[in-house]
């Protein structure tokens, strides 16, 4: 309510008793009565829209004069102003405001926000924000211009200043006439000529002087068409087509008709096919629109989209689609459509060619405030080509609609400060619309002013490299149907220094110049120093490379000549393969010569033993008695590696049995290993179950004739050749290192210098037969000669069917029948200090050519070494250290150590003294950067092997080889493996590679090649496990599916097989994907292998004594295994328990 005060003359002064003022309004014949307020010589009434009579009372019933006729103006701001225009645009004498925190007209003082929410005619705040079109009128018009389109709406402008000049149709300028204009509400403007290729649009009006924002620019729902005045002489068969008939006196009469033919021309389908007629007309203006005269029309078929791409825009629209079809050109005016939810948004289309148009995307008319951040597909979407309703919806299509980006202000106060040349990061959301093809590419503008930016955009930020401007500049972000100012960026200048900064940047640059001067001088000295250093340096490297290139090629030439003697006569004979008793000893118990197991039993205990062995030939007590075992604390690994080896033993002649008791075990293990949430890669990755040994156990039962008839000849190969290329050079007796070494561990960091002696070797059995030329070095020990000799004598000998170098002597023979008898140590071994040099052919100067014999070993000799001096330390003592005894376990400590004699404290040495030692002399080994230039030997070494390595690694990943075929274990396993993927949902590649990896190649063969003695009878030197070991490592590495990243800190096994790896890892992923597409092996088929296989091994083990080394396990755990069968349904319906007590009572009483 707002009071209004009247002047007045003459008024009496109320007294005590009488009535005040009233004042009376007589409203549509009623009168209302307001008290007032009497300030002399003035009244003041309350105001409540109309102009009404006002009277005043004075003590109820004296009427005050009004000779003026006054009138009083009731109004209210919110009747009839429902927009923010017409609020303003009320008299302003009103006081009425536009209060935005409300969305309603109304007086100031009953706006409850502050004075900047509301807006005013005339004040401070005084534009009205989004305006509204409501209306056009018309809707079509010919491109020549001319025609008055008359708009609609809220909030036009409140003077015609604001619109003049602000009004497009249809992206064509139309000239507001100030006549026409209604503040607010209605704009009248004439047409301007459109071109040609202009078809249809919005109306679009921004209200305002100068730059337009997006708050003040209105856009039209309804599309305003060009009439084509043209005669447009095709369209399709569904009709639609505006033709524009023009000529004079068509008011004759009282019905005009125009027939097609038969058909009347309106929006009716066509049946038929392409005809053609001929319309006489006449010209007649419209606007400034001609038309032509007998012109044809000819009906085509219907346009059809077979494409769209890309079939997804965000919210806003106006994203570019290229429509791919037919016939695209007949259609005057097309159009792009969404339907969402009852509304309608239509774009344009440009038709590029009869097959292609490019179209700006419909805009999804859903509500921007709900903040969708889901994606959304529109109820329909097609295409409005004239009258062709087969294309109004696309079933289709999958087009989608993103959320729209969203950006955030530059900073609070919305001025960003930054430095010339520094990027603007814009940040925000949904920048990368998340695409079925990836993230999905939008067109981004970003305007710094007026000069657009370099943009590198991602998800969530847009990087503006800035233009080279100072001061402030507004930015403007543009994209689809968007455009957004986040701010204004404030780039300013580096201050500019001060006179003395000046002064001193001048003194420092010219104190830098005679330092940079002086600095020269010196490098130009120093420079020609390192020049001569460089220049020596290169060449040293060039013959260093030329140096390895030869030694590898010479070398490969000579290894592949000895290994061609060497195997010229291998046949299946020649290869000295253990028998299948043996073979499988080494794999299941290693390091244990003599076994119980191949031993009579000595204990009569055979009646319960078979009591017993009747129970572990039942699944069910033998499944139980392995869980039970695996549950207690005290169960080792070794222990369960023991009882899955005799488990297997006792198995071997019922393989069918063990195979499914295996398979049982192994679901188990895959069951237990997913439910406790490892990562499925780790399985069988380790021997941590009885599971695990007995799948190692069971593929070396079955892999045995693939060995013999496959892959043992070329893996006896590569051990040849490993074993003949380190002993072509220099090997440290004591150390173990070589220089021709695939091990950077054991390589020899240090030139040795050696020359190859030929010796004649005398036949130790046969002393007639023809002297053997064996070559050796002359810095081999006296042990090692031996051996070379042997091996020379007896080539293809399996090494236990050999004389042993540690029962014999080695005799020089020389001229007028001296003999000499050559040792490791004697009294002529050289001394210095506490270290004691082992005796070599140099040291004895034995020459080229020298005739040698082997000897039985003698218990004295004359040059044999004083007791006293050295308590017995012969021969034999250096052999052991670096010899293989049979015992895998020997191979923990495979660099023998060197321990000082206990009773002289004399360190022994050969090649190269101990570097742990701390009396070691740096000098002795050199340093380490020295020292590396050696490892191009590994190099040399693994270019020379490289072949043999590639026959063993393609043997083994071939499905079949030299006539062989894939044995038949190693497709039922990878396909019962497979088989367990599939039962728990695991189908990522990696992971089933994986398991095979684990299951065979690191399960299996890795053991066979690090341990070729577990195959062959042959004697494996520690120079040549440790080559063995890399190769192994290498084999490992292939079967692996993650990559190794490399760099100058990877080990030097890993960086020598680096560019081969990749190469082997393909055969492993091709043998794998061979074995799966093999047809799958039928449990019958299976059977009867195993049945064959059992048959065959039947009697290899002593079943008792098995079974003796299984029941001590019993004995230990009885009541625990007990327990468990009684708790298990299955074994309580067989009373395992009680037959268990039976054996238990049996074998107490006959022990």
């Amino acid at each position: 309510v707002k009071p209004i005060t009247l002047r007045a003359k003459n008024l009496p002064q109320p007294q005590s008793g009488q009535r005040g003022y009233e004042c009376l309004l007589t409203i549509q014949g009623s009168e209302l009565s307001l008290s007032l307020i009497f300030s002399s010589p003035s009244l003041s009434c309350p105001l409540c829209s109309l102009p009404v009579e006002l009277t005043v009372i004075w003590n109820g019933d004296f009427s005050i004069d009004n000779p003026a006729h006054n009138k009083v103006h009731l109004y209210k701001c919110d009747a009839q102003r429902g927009s923010c225009g017409l609020c303003l645009k009320a008299d302003p004498l009103f006081g009425c405001v536009w209060c935005k925190g409300e969305n309603r007209c109304t007086l100031k003082q009953h706006c409850p926000h502050p004075e900047n929410q509301w807006l005013e005619h005339n004040g401070i705040n005084s534009k009205c924000t989004h305006p509204r079109i409501t209306q056009i009128t018309p809707l079509r018009g010919p491109r020549e211009g001319g025609t008055l389109v008359t708009i609609r709406g809220e909030n036009l402008g409140l003077e015609f200043r604001e619109i003049q000049g602000n009004v497009k149709v249809a992206e064509v300028d139309c000239t507001p006439i100030h006549e026409g204009y209604i503040p607010a509400e209605q704009i009248v403007c004439e047409m301007g000529k459109a071109e040609m290729s202009q078809y249809t649009g919005n109306v679009q009006v921004c209200v305002g002087v100068g730059e337009c924002r997006p708050e003040f620019m209105a856009k039209s729902s309804k599309y305003y068409y060009f009439v084509v005045s043209v005669y447009f002489h095709r369209g399709p068969v569904s009709g639609g087509t505006i033709v524009n008939i023009t000529g004079s006196h068509f008011d004759a009469g009282s019905n005009v008709s125009v027939m097609f033919r038969d058909q009347p021309c309106t929006y009716l389908r066509l049946v038929g096919t392409s005809q053609e007629l001929t319309l006489s007309v006449t010209l007649k203006d419209i606007d400034r629109a001609h038309l032509q005269k007998d012109l044809q029309f000819e009906y085509v078929e219907d346009p059809t989209i077979t494409k769209i791409e890309p079939e997804w825009s965000i919210y806003s629209g106006h994203t570019p689609v290229t429509v791919t079809g037919t016939n695209l050109d007949i259609i005057q005016t097309p159009l792009i459509r969404a339907k969402y939810n009852g509304h309608e948004t239509l774009n344009l289309c440009q038709v590029l060619s009869p097959t292609s148009m490019l179209c700006q995307a419909p805009e999804l008319p859903i509500s921007l405030a709900r903040q969708q951040e889901v994606p959304e597909r529109p109820d329909e979407f097609g295409f409005k080509l004239d009258d062709v309703q087969a294309l109004m919806a696309l079933n289709n299509t999958n087009f989608i609609y993103y959320p729209n980006p969203e950006f955030e202000p530059l900073s609070v106060s919305g001025v960003l400060e930054l430095k010339p040349g520094s990027p603007i990061i814009l940040k925000g959301r949904n920048f990368l619309p998340p695409t079925n093809s990836g993230n999905g590419k939008l067109n981004y503008t970003v305007l710094i002013g007026e000069k657009p930016c370099m943009l590198t955009v991602s998800e969530t930020q847009l990087l503006c490299e800035s233009p080279n401007l100072t001061g402030r500049h507004k930015v403007l972000a543009r994209v689809g149907g968007i455009e957004f100012s986040p701010g204004v960026v404030h780039i300013t200048s580096d201050s500019p220094l001060s006179s003395t900064a000046i002064v001193s940047i001048a003194a420092a640059g010219g104190l830098l110049i005679l330092v940079i001067v002086f600095v020269l001088i010196a490098y130009k000295r120093k420079s020609r120093e390192s020049d001569l250093t460089l220049k020596r340096l290169q060449m040293q490297m060039d013959n260093l490379e030329s140096r390895v290139a030869l030694e590898c090629k010479e070398a490969f030439a000579e290894l592949q000549t000895d290994i061609h003697e060497l195997t010229s006569d291998l046949d299946g004979a020649g290869i000295p393969f253990l028998d299948y008793r043996t073979y499988t000893m080494r794999v299941l118990f290693p390091g244990i010569e003599e076994h119980p197991v191949l031993r009579d039993l000595e204990e009569q205990v055979e009646k319960g033993l078979k009591l017993f062995g009747q129970l572990i030939n039942n699944k069910i007590f033998l499944l139980c008695f392995i869980r039970t075992l695996e549950a207690q604390r005290g169960f080792s690994m070794r222990d369960r590696g023991n009882v899955a080896s005799l488990i297997m033993t006792v198995l071997q002649s019922k393989l069918e049995y063990a195979t499914d008791v295996l398979k049982h075990l192994l679901s188990d293990l895959i069951d237990r290993n997913l439910e406790s949430k490892n990562h499925p890669k780790l399985l069988l990755r380790r021997t941590e179950s009885v599971a695990e040994k007995m799948l190692t156990n069971w593929f070396t039962f079955l892999l045995y004739k693939f060995l013999k008839e496959c892959a043992g000849e070329p893996l006896f190969s590569l051990f040849c050749a490993i074993k003949q290329q380190m002993e072509k050079g220099p090997i440290d007796s004591i150390t173990g290192e070589a220089r021709y070494s695939l091990s950077e561990d054991k390589l020899i960091r240090q030139q040795i210098d050696y020359k190859t002696l030929v010796v004649n070797c005398i036949h130790p059995e046969n002393e007639k037969s023809p002297e053997i030329q064996v070559k050796v070095l002359n810095c081999d020990t006296i042990s090692q000669v031996k051996e070379k000799i042997l091996d020379a004598i007896y080539k293809n000998v399996p090494h236990s069917h050999r004389l042993k170098a540690s029962d014999m002597d080695l005799e020089w023979r020389q001229g007028r029948g001296q003999r000499t008898i050559l040792q490791d140590e004697d009294i002529t071994t050289k001394i210095e200090g506490d270290w004691k040099r082992l005796n070599m052919l140099a040291h004895y100067q034995v020459p080229d050519n020298a005739v040698m014999a082997l000897v039985p070993k003698q218990v004295t000799a004359y040059n044999s070494v004083n007791n006293s001096t050295v308590s017995r330390t012969s021969a034999s003592k250096y052999e052991n250290m670096i010899k293989y005894t049979g015992s895998p376990d020997s191979l923990r400590s495979r660099t023998p150590m060197i321990t000082p004699d206990l009773e002289s404290g004399v360190k022994v040495w050969h090649l190269v003294k101990n570097h742990e030692h701390g009396d070691q002399k740096e000098g002795d080994r050199g340093s380490k950067m020295v020292s590396e230039i050696y490892l191009t030997r590994l190099l040399a070494t693994k270019g020379t092997l490289q072949k043999f390595v590639d026959d063993l690694f393609e043997t083994i990943f071939s499905t079949a080889h030299r006539g062989s075929a894939l044995p038949l274990a190693i497709k039922y396993m990878f396909d019962f493996l497979d088989e367990q993927a599939d039962k728990h949902n695991i189908h990522d590649p990696h992971v089933r590679h994986t398991w095979k990896s684990n299951c065979l190649p690191l399960r299996f063969w890795v053991n066979v090649i690090k341990n070729p003695q577990f195959v062959f009878d042959i004697h494996k030197s520690s120079i040549t496990d440790a080559c063995l070991s890399v190769v192994a490592q290498t084999f490992m590495d292939s079967c692996s599916t993650s990559e190794h990243r490399l760099g100058k800190d990877s080990p030097s096994n890993k960086l020598l097989y680096a560019k081969d790896i990749p190469s082997y890892k393909s055969w492993v992923e091709r043998y794998y994907s061979d074995i799966s597409k093999m047809p799958a092996i039928s449990d019958q088929d299976m059977n009867a292998y195993l049945a064959e296989q059992s048959r065959m091994h039947m009697n290899e083990f002593n079943t008792m004594s098995s079974l003796s080394e299984i029941y001590s396990y019993v004995g230990k755990y009885t009541e625990e295994i007990v327990c468990s069968l009684e708790q298990d349904d299955a074994a309580r319906k067989q009373r395992l328990a009680f037959k268990l007590e039976q054996v238990v009572a049996f074998m107490s009483l006959e022990s």
